[in-house]
């Protein structure tokens, strides 16, 4: 079985975040969504409700599994059999830092392949960053989450962050 881990925040999971993961499934059997539990950003959603989200998300793909991890991410690839590491790219500075983080996760372990799969035509200017912007804002974003983060953000806002 050909495992790969897609690490990330996923604060919030978007719709671009689930087109590069489905499509990672025809390239693997399994592809685990790991949830970085300790980046070095400020998080709109906990470890545990960024799992939840995500789970919800991918609940109807068989090949997508979600779960947290704390260590690097080689180290977590290795440890659940992962032949791979599969990442987004949107833009030029995308691919610039995702190059630069492959050199370092190949010097870690150049037995695990980093596959970088370029943003679906649709899906190119979608980013965490700005779904938590415009749910901040009050505009809801219908064309870039799943409606169940989309209730998770409103929620999150009604409250005062």
């Amino acid at each position: 079985m050909r495992i790969a881990v897609y690490p990330g925040s996923f604060d919030p999971v978007t719709l671009a975040h689930l087109d590069i993961a489905r499509r990672a499934t025809r390239i693997f059997d399994r592809v685990i969504m790991a949830v970085f539990d300790r980046p070095q950003k400020n998080l709109l959603f906990s470890t545990e409700e960024r799992l939840e989200l995500l789970r919800e998300a991918t609940a109807q793909i068989a090949e997508i599994e979600a779960m947290p991890y704390h260590t690097l991410t080689v180290d977590f690839a290795r440890s659940v059999g992962a032949c791979a590491l599969v990442r987004g790219l949107r833009t030029v500075s995308d691919f610039e830092a995702e190059y630069q983080m492959a050199q370092i996760n190949q010097a870690l372990d150049d037995s695990i392949e980093v596959v970088l799969l370029a943003a679906g035509r649709h899906y190119g200017h979608v980013s965490s960053s700005a779904v938590r912007e415009m749910a901040a804002l009050g505009r809801e974003p219908v064309d870039f989450a799943p409606p169940h983060v989309i209730a998770a953000l409103r929620e999150k806002f009604s409250r005062g962050g």
